[in-house]
């Protein structure tokens, strides 16, 4: 496969072999943040919606899942994004291992599917290009991102959450995109379930959000891929997504929600400032350049999306 579709060895993992050891969670809510995407800006308001949780009473844990770099292609934001970043929980995505690592043939690493245009592919190669020359600069920041895990299981309020990349097989898998979830995949998310004994897998990657429950072995099961923290998700609406999971229900209005045993699960909306953020993009990615082609109109107008084409219970 050519750069950019090709998956590493090195991406591969046994869904059994995740949640065997979970780390055991006393904070009160977790806000998990995939697809940063090198906004600063977005970071800004994540930390902010997290002081305001606090003022409430409520202990919050920042999980980073992965690609929090993409577009800080300039050597202080890279420094700045990767130095807030890594002050809080964090696991690879393939950006990060692509950085600290190159692995031959990957491109960007991204493992795109055949139905992702061919011109995305070879653009998003050639800012991972780009992005690598950056990170060369700062040895110290790649031998950090060396260390992160590739996933993390952890124990909140008595449900075993697995925070991963992209699926239960692979760094870079796509079994959780929305995509697959229109093609009811169905039978596949159901065994990764029994095999990973996950009450709930929170994901990213593949850029569209999903928030997906049923049941598994008599159990109840949520699965929750946040699309981008950085970029906007639904139709005419340029803000990001995180995943929240708390004890309480969220005091911002979530875009979509399940509640699970008492646990809250949503994908709430993070209201960066935009103008600034397209400011600074344009700055770094002018007009014909690679970022700008693939995503400005995204980072101004969002996607196609509704929030009801987020939802999918079992047997949609």
């Amino acid at each position: 496969m050519s750069e950019g579709r090709s998956c590493p060895l090195a991406y591969r993992y046994a869904p059994e072999s995740l949640c065997r050891e979970p780390t055991e969670v006393s904070e009160d809510v977790l806000y998990i943040v995939g697809g940063l995407y090198g906004n600063p800006f977005a970071l800004d308001a994540i930390e902010q919606m997290a002081l305001a949780e606090e003022r409430q009473g409520r202990r919050v844990r920042l999980v980073f899942n992965g690609d929090f770099n993409w577009f800080n292609a300039d050597d202080t934001l890279f420094q700045d994004i990767n130095k807030r970043v890594l002050a809080h929980t964090a696991s690879l995505g393939n950006v990060e291992y692509e950085l600290a690592n190159a692995s031959a043939g990957a491109g960007c690493g991204c493992a795109y599917p055949e139905f992702v245009d061919q011109g995305v592919v070879e653009r998003s190669n050639r800012i991972m290009e780009k992005l690598q020359g950056v990170a060369e600069q700062h040895p110290d920041i790649q031998e950090k991102l060396a260390l992160l895990p590739r996933y993390q299981c952890l124990m909140f309020g008595g449900l075993k959450v697995l925070v991963l990349h992209g699926d239960p097989e692979s760094l870079a898998g796509w079994g959780l995109a929305h995509e697959s979830f229109s093609a009811a995949n169905e039978s596949a998310l159901c065994g990764w379930l029994r095999d990973t004994g996950a009450d709930v897998i929170a994901c990213t990657h593949t850029c569209l959000p999903v928030l997906w429950s049923g049941e598994v072995e008599n159990c109840a099961r949520v699965v929750a891929n946040n699309g981008s923290a950085g970029m906007g998700n639904l139709q005419a609406d340029p803000r990001g997504l995180i995943t929240r999971i708390g004890l309480s229900a969220p005091a911002t209005e979530p875009v979509v929600a399940f509640e699970q045993r008492g646990v809250h699960i949503s994908l709430l909306p993070v209201s960066f400032d935009v103008a600034a953020w397209l400011a600074r993009f344009d700055e770094l990615w002018p007009a014909g350049s690679d970022a700008a082609v693939s995503y400005r109109s995204r980072i101004l107008n969002g996607t196609s999306l509704n929030p009801e084409q987020v939802v999918f219970p079992s047997g949609s």
